[in-house]
């Protein structure tokens, strides 16, 4: 981001002059160039992430390694691109603002180690809140951004599926104040799911979890989950991971006991 001054960015055979406000998004590994204006030079402030982990220790001393020249540039390091369009070039409304989020996760470029972890907490935590911002800003199709409604009901749906069985969706989308076309449109652009299959999928994954780590039973873990019986709770359970329940709790046993070190 440009905060004071002007220059001229050249990428994807494109050459655009920007000042002040200015939010460039540009790939990894996509080549570019920047030319400050000699009279009025630009100051940026800058943030290197990947979209995805990615191990580079083993290989590069820093955490984020920049290459200049693309000969350096070695492909297989860069990490996966985002799944959807983002805009290149986009103007923030407050300077003071996206200035104040760029320091607040500002770091070293290098590796967490035992005294900088909790350190990289914080800054994790305030890289979400940036990264909110720089998405609803950056993101060039408006159907991709997760509705805040959405967002705020599910919070309300997870508590429901972990502490009670959930409401009937009137519930939940009369709240919002939508038509209920509107909320199932609006909920699978958000999941990707229709809610049913968001639910199913919720109270499975949870079901995993408690077939690793607790003693409960396969029936008292339906029950637990609020599954009308213990067969359609295995028969889901089958389609969505391809195993029954006794059989994924056993084989995830025996790959823990194969993996464990010999004493």
């Amino acid at each position: 981001m440009i905060s004071e001054g002007y220059g001229v960015l050249s990428t994807n055979g494109k050459s655009s002059r920007l000042g002040p406000g200015s939010l460039i998004y540009i790939p990894a590994g996509q080549l570019h160039e920047w030319v400050a204006d000699s009279e009025n030079p630009m100051v940026h402030l800058c943030c290197y992430f990947d979209w995805h982990y990615v191990e580079r220790k083993a290989v590069f001393e820093t955490a984020s390694p920049i290459c200049y020249p693309p000969q350096v540039l070695q492909q297989a390091f860069v990490g996966p691109a985002f799944p959807y369009e983002l805009r290149e070039i986009s103007k923030v409304e407050s300077l003071r603002i996206w200035q104040d989020l760029f320091q607040d996760f500002y770091k070293s470029d290098s590796y967490t180690n035992g005294q900088t972890f909790m350190r990289s907490l914080t800054i994790q935590r305030h890289f979400q809140t940036f990264m909110d911002y720089f998405l609803n800003c950056c993101l060039g199709n408006d159907d991709v951004i997760p509705d805040r409604r959405i967002a705020h009901m599910l919070k309300m749906l997870d508590q429901d599926l972990l502490h009670g069985a959930p409401k009937p969706l009137d519930i939940y989308y009369k709240n919002l104040n939508i038509s209920r076309g509107h909320f199932f449109e609006l909920f699978r652009k958000s999941t990707g799911y229709s809610p049913n299959q968001y639910m199913n999928h919720f109270r499975i994954g949870r079901a995993k979890y408690d077939l690793l780590h607790t003693t409960l039973s396969i029936t008292q873990i339906a029950e637990k989950y609020h599954f009308s019986s213990v067969h359609y709770f295995s028969r889901l359970f089958h389609q969505l991971t391809g195993q029954a329940p006794r059989q994924y709790r056993l084989r995830q046993f025996n790959a823990a006991a194969l993996s464990a070190p010999l004493e």
